[in-house]
């Protein structure tokens, strides 16, 4: 278990992502923000290129995807890409409106804005068609227009049964689960899935054998006891521990 205590540039307390594992939290060099992220992802591709498969990385946001897709190629495998979100992260900067970074990573990883993160660290983009995303119910007019004219495939949690052939990598940023089930995340999307539903998802795509690499992102505020419990119960049964 590789476990990126980070949201974007940010360290987070130790607390943060309940669940024990190898901690990668390098110091992060002065600059703008790519800098920073191409530090981290940097850090975290070397580990998952190292890892047995299927490398298993739990983070703060789903920016560390790039990491994560980064380490797999470096293996000699391109992987589709698996996406679980309640939102459609396939922004750009010219499109978001709220500025928010991890809105654009789905993008990043097809290949927009390579020079921010994916030249450094030598990616190849994703093709469109190699990219599915699942239960992204809170789509901005941009993300709606974009995936209405590109060729990734999307999938309801309930209906996601086609998969791109080869080796898979499998993001999940656990807001795709309705907020009632999972309180205190940064970005609640209401009428999602519950969390059952949600996990027999991902183990179907474990069932496979083809994920070789899990990337879950756990973009949620500090919790209190009872929710800490709910959250690592819910990586646990996730994890399949």
């Amino acid at each position: 278990m590789i476990i990126v205590p980070f949201h974007q540039d940010q360290r987070l307390p130790g607390d943060h992502l309940p669940v024990e594992g190898e901690v990668i939290a390098p110091e992060l060099p002065p600059g703008d923000i790519w800098t920073k992220l191409a530090a981290l992802d940097e850090a975290v591709a070397t580990r998952v290129a190292a890892a047995e498969v299927p490398a298993t990385v739990i983070s703060g946001d789903c920016l560390v995807s790039m990491g994560v897709l980064a380490g797999v190629q470096r293996t000699g495998v391109d992987p589709a890409v698996i996406w679980f979100d309640a939102h459609g992260d396939v922004h750009t900067l010219e499109t978001t409106t709220s500025g928010y970074l991890g809105g654009l990573s789905l993008r990043l990883l097809m290949g927009a804005h390579s020079e921010l993160l994916a030249d450094r660290l030598g990616v190849r983009p994703v093709a469109e068609d190699r990219c599915v995303l699942v239960d992204a119910r809170d789509l901005d007019p941009a993300e709606a227009d974009f995936l209405k004219g590109s060729a990734v495939q999307q999938s309801s949690v309930g209906d996601l049964r086609e998969l791109p052939d080869g080796p898979l990598l499998l993001h999940v940023d656990l807001d795709v689960i309705d907020p009632s089930d999972l309180p205190g995340l940064l970005f609640p999307a209401p009428d999602g899935p519950p969390a059952s539903r949600v996990l027999a998802a991902i183990h179907r795509v474990i069932d496979t054998g083809r994920v070789v690499a899990l990337d879950i992102a756990c973009p949620w505020h500090p919790a209190d006891p009872e929710n800490q419990r709910r959250r690592s119960g819910l990586l646990t049964a996730l994890l399949g521990n």
